[in-house]
């Protein structure tokens, strides 16, 4: 019994031993939940240069673990539950307000931080987040009009009441989005893309609804791919997308209203579930080094914050103003803020019961 004991025990000491071993190498090679060799980025879909993360694999030996959302909304309510431990997120800036509203993100440590004076000043130190406290700029653009030369000429689309001409009948496809879309409607009334007034709501929704002839589809990502193909002549989508359908198509242009538009900024900010610290800093260095920066934007399509990327880029890129567009441009765009859960779900309801109503 004696010699049965002392081999248990040997056994049990070994078992441990080999446990103990496998954990301390899963925390060396990142295989672990606390793995210090792993990043786990949450970004928008086709949202950075593929080459860029097998670079900054090869430079830091971490390894990149990417997943997608199609929403701010979605990112949000995922990262709330916490089911995952995601160390970078990519919010739009009225979702870092509510983010930080309910207590989700850390704050940054600058000191750790080496890229921050490479950002044009113009984008740190926004209302969403003053001094950049929880995040670090990532991409900026517009919601625009982008049409095709080839079924109408530039004078027929220079303002958003242009989308309601009859000229126009079932051909304006639409992002899929009710603050985009409510919002373009609100500044045709000459109302604030934030407005909470029920009365100025309602009036948005009963002028959208007139828009509806015109509608040939509401839909996402899919814009960019039925442009340049020449499914429709003319749709309200973003900057960055507008820019990759007109890489695939002589015939497109894109148009920022001079009344205004939405001017909107992509920020990376670290979860408070963040485990791996450690990469996400060394990421956010690695993304804010003007090299890296300059070709992610040229990949992307998207206006970049980063002054000293912004430098290295094509003439013919840096200049183009349907992208980078000048001071009185940006001067009538007006950038979204959180509107809380109430007036969201306002937003959502009025722009369903719009979708509603398509044929």
């Amino acid at each position: 019994m004696k010699k049965l004991l002392t081999s248990v025990v040997a056994i049990l000491a070994v078992v441990a031993v080999l446990f103990t071993a496998q954990r301390y190498l899963a925390a060396k090679t990142g295989s672990g939940e606390g793995g210090s060799k792993v990043l786990n980025l949450y970004n928008w879909g086709d949202y950075i240069d593929p080459a860029l993360l097998k670079k900054f694999t090869k430079e830091t030996g971490y390894k990149v673990s990417y997943e997608t959302f199609d929403s701010n909304e979605a990112m949000f309510t995922k990262v709330k539950q916490g089911g995952t431990s995601y160390d970078l997120a990519v919010p739009s800036e009225y979702m870092i307000e509510k983010m930080k509203a309910a207590n989700l993100l850390l704050p940054l440590d600058h000191q750790k931080l080496t890229g921050l004076k490479n950002y044009d000043s113009r984008f740190l130190n926004q209302s969403f987040d003053r001094h950049n406290k929880y995040s670090v700029p990532y991409f900026w653009g517009t919601l625009g009009i982008i049409y095709n030369d080839k079924y109408l000429k530039a004078s027929d689309v220079q303002h958003w009441d242009d989308l309601w001409s009859s000229k126009f009948k079932n051909q304006v496809m639409l992002i899929d989005s009710a603050r985009d879309v409510l919002g373009f409607t609100l500044i045709t009334q000459g109302k604030s893309v934030n407005d909470k007034s029920t009365a100025d709501l309602a009036a948005a929704q009963g002028k959208l609804t007139t828009l509806m002839p015109n509608v040939k589809a509401i839909i996402a990502d899919e814009i960019k791919m039925y442009m340049a193909q020449d499914e429709a002549s003319i749709a309200v989508t973003y900057s960055g997308e507008a820019s990759e359908a007109m890489a695939n198509n002589k015939h497109l242009h894109y148009v920022v209203p001079s009344e205004g538009s939405n001017l909107w900024f992509d920020n990376i900010v670290m979860p408070k579930t963040a485990k791996h610290t450690a990469a996400a800093y060394a990421f956010l260095n690695f993304i804010s080094e003007p090299k890296n920066a300059a070709q992610n934007a040229e990949y992307i399509g998207y206006a970049t914050p980063n002054k000293k990327a912004l430098a290295l880029l094509p003439k013919s890129i840096r200049e183009d103003k349907q992208f980078y567009p000048d001071a009185k441009t940006v001067s009538h765009l007006q950038v979204y803020s959180d509107l809380g859960q109430k007036w969201t779900e306002k937003y959502n309801d009025a722009f369903l019961e719009f979708k509603m109503t398509q044929r």
